[in-house]
């Protein structure tokens, strides 16, 4: 089965695999800064409507939900991750490392403190291994 990205589907497969990811739990295991969303902008001509927003739960090493929200709860978050769907594309299928985005302005923070990003970087590629174990169609493949 495969699940369809953006989708309440795959936050669920996604949030599965995070928590299967042992590399995710010991780099995040000082992880107390808050919830991330990932929102991802709309994009008509890859059949993405309106703008996305997904919201990780995340504390010490696991995921404790993983949804999709309205764009206002997902502002609401410590670290608020905004993109076009072609980067988001690139970095689930982990041909975009997402920090080097973030520091190339690929991917934007919108909300939430870089130094503390750039400490957990090795969370942050495990949480990108994570999208291996789910089963993903991309809404313009």
């Amino acid at each position: 089965m495969t699940f369809r990205f953006p989708s309440a589907e795959w936050c669920s497969a996604y949030q599965a695999a995070i928590n299967a990811n042992e590399g995710y739990a010991q780099a995040a295991a000082q992880w107390t800064h808050g919830s991330v969303a990932m929102i991802v902008r709309a994009d008509a001509a890859a059949g993405i409507a309106s703008d996305a927003a997904m919201l990780l739960d995340v504390h010490q090493g696991k995921c404790n939900d993983c949804r999709l929200v309205p764009l206002e709860l997902a502002e609401a978050a410590s670290f608020v991750i905004v993109g076009e769907y072609p980067q988001w594309k690139k970095v689930i299928k982990r041909e975009l490392d997402p920090t080097k985005a973030l520091m190339q302005g690929q991917l934007k923070l919108a909300k939430g403190h870089m130094p503390t990003m750039v400490k957990f970087v090795h969370a942050s590629k495990q949480l990108v291994e994570s999208t291996a174990g789910v089963p993903t169609q991309f809404p313009d493949e």
